[in-house]
């Protein structure tokens, strides 16, 4: 005879206790879409009477204005930036007998007076016959010049050179509109700064 071996009851799942766990989470989240369901029918319901009740009020649009392309009268007329422009201005202030410029507009035009000054360098002087003499390069090129030559493009005349700088008075406009005269100087540049220039 086999030697037997006493047995327990066998544990089985409880069949009907598993399934009223699950028939409550189904009921549980019936009721909560349920509730869902109410609250969105409620929200239905108001946003129809709204659309009822709104009407929309757009004023109608106004019909464009008729576009009539006017010509371009100032064609013709002179530029008010231009150099023709600036040189009748300076002839009328030439024929005023007070005017600075009326000496300045009856010369002739020197060649330096083309290049503005800060064009200009000095790189030295001489003297010919007690005579200073300054050495100005424009452009790659030497210039020699002496006190009453004119350079620069306000007029200016130099009125005196030393070893060092070229002293000179120009005339220029004020901020009121008035000629007037100032002085500036053509500094004589050293090597080292010729070189960083």
């Amino acid at each position: 005879m086999s030697a037997m071996t006493p047995r327990g009851p066998e544990r089985r799942p409880c069949a009907p206790a598993r399934g009223l766990s699950q028939l409550l989470a189904w009921a549980i989240a019936g009721t909560l879409l349920a509730g869902c369901e109410g609250d969105t029918q409620e929200l239905q319901q108001w946003m129809d009477q709204q659309r009822r009740e709104v009407r929309a009020n757009v004023p109608p649009l106004a019909a464009p204005k008729k576009f009539d392309p006017v010509p371009y009268a100032g064609a013709q007329q002179v530029d008010p930036f231009s150099q023709q422009k600036l040189s009748v201005a300076l002839k009328q202030e030439a024929k005023q007998p007070s005017s600075l410029l009326a000496t300045e507009m009856n010369r002739r035009k020197e060649p330096l007076e083309a290049y503005p000054l800060d064009a200009m360098t000095m790189v030295g002087s001489v003297a010919k016959g007690g005579v200073p003499f300054a050495l100005l390069r424009v452009d790659n090129l030497l210039y020699q010049v002496k006190a009453g030559d004119y350079l620069g493009q306000n007029y200016g005349r130099i009125l005196r050179i030393t070893e060092t700088e070229v002293a000179l008075r120009e005339v220029v406009q004020d901020a009121a509109g008035e000629w007037t005269e100032r002085t500036a100087t053509l500094q004589l540049q050293e090597r080292g700064q010729e070189k960083a220039r």
